[in-house]
């Protein structure tokens, strides 16, 4: 067995010997201190025997080195399988990101607009497919051919119910008062002061409590669908079950999808009945009515069809909401990283269909005049 060796010159690291741990061997700090490297180089490996671990720390602190100092090195004369080791670590990895940004750097307009369109088709394919999925799993349940466990939909009724009315309550409760007062500033220029029941009827029940709510179980339970089944998927849960021949969407989506949808409504309605308090508050500590009357005039002013139209919104949202955590989480990536990208995409993405479905819904009922 001949000792190991590695000399530097004229821009060439040549390694000698066997680089084997119970052989002597050079040590890469010391042989930095000796042979600073500039410019660029390469390592000559033909006189190279056998090799182990040894071998690879002392090149990835050389390469190291030098790619700190700017050099870059030649590795096409080391042999295949040592190659390969270190471009799968931290050397190979500096050297394929720099290689993707300056690739990146040289696509043109053109090149980037048909990757954002092959993306972009990819992404409506697998909306669509996860629809159907989704209907046809509503169809099992229908026919009775699901395999969606009662157990599962009542933890999650309870989830997405009585354990969201906390915050529910606060905000709501919150949103009459800032709507009464807010309102009450116009009304009492025109004496106008017992219409603010109207104001804050009108108001939450066909608008703001859908919306406040919608936003309120994005944020809460949407996302939290999209971690917990982000989560079996990195663990390789979810490929389990596929792998059982249990259906993921019965499983696993269709309780989630159907404690947010048929919640969602109650919740609001809850909602309704904590802001409407909160504005009589209003009128009676700072406009001077009575209970009575704040009552009477919701009562008069208000219609059946402000409840129904909250509650149709309500029950739209709540489906976005489910659908959108549900959908990111089944397509989350394997990576720790990829749960909390699409925890967040899922609460973004929730509210951006909160607020399209709402403006489609308000512009419809405006035009059937409802």
């Amino acid at each position: 067995m001949s000792d190991a060796t590695a000399t530097f010159q004229n821009g060439v690291l040549i390694l000698q010997g066997d680089w084997k741990r119970t052989a002597p061997h050079p040590d890469a700090d010391q042989f930095l201190k000796d042979n600073p490297i500039e410019g660029p180089w390469k390592i000559d490996a033909s006189q190279l025997g056998k090799w182990d671990s040894i071998l690879l720390s002392f090149l990835s602190k050389v390469l190291a080195y030098g790619e700190k100092q700017g050099n870059s090195a030649d590795l096409t004369q080391l042999p295949e399988g040592l190659r390969r080791i270190l471009d799968l670590g931290v050397y190979g990895r500096k050297n394929a990101t720099a290689q993707r940004r300056q690739q990146d750097q040289e696509l043109s307009i053109v090149h980037k607009s048909g990757l954002f369109g092959l993306e972009l088709k990819k992404t409506i394919h697998e909306i669509i497919y996860f629809t159907g999925d989704v209907t046809l799993s509503l169809f099992r349940l229908i026919t009775f051919r699901s395999k969606m466990r009662w157990g599962d939909f009542f933890a999650q009724v309870i989830n997405c119910g009585p354990r969201a009315l906390g915050i529910v309550s606060l905000i709501s409760f919150l949103m009459g008062l800032i709507l009464a007062f807010v309102g009450s500033i116009p009304l009492k220029w025109f004496h106008a002061e017992p219409y603010v029941a109207s104001l804050v009827g009108i108001g939450m029940l066909r608008l703001m409590a859908p919306v406040m709510v919608g936003v309120v179980m994005a944020g809460r339970t949407s996302a939290s669908y999209a971690a917990e089944l982000g989560t079996m998927q990195v663990n390789e849960e979810l490929d389990a079950l596929h792998t059982l021949g249990v259906p993921q969407t019965d499983f696993l989506v269709l309780p989630r999808f159907l404690a947010m949808t048929l919640m969602l409504p109650v919740l609001a309605v809850f909602a309704d009945i904590v802001s409407i308090i909160g504005g009589m508050i209003v009128a009676v500590f700072d406009m001077d009515l009575t209970a009575h009357a704040y009552l009477n005039t919701l009562v008069t002013t208000t219609r059946l069809n402000d409840l129904f139209v909250g509650l149709i919104t309500c029950f739209v949202l709540g489906t976005l909401d489910a659908c959108c955590g549900c959908y990111q989480g089944i397509h989350c990536g394997r990576s720790a990283a990829a749960v909390g990208k699409i925890t967040t995409a899922a609460v973004v993405y929730s509210i951006v269909c909160i607020v399209i479905a709402t403006s489609l819904i308000t512009v419809i009922t405006v035009i059937l005049k409802i």
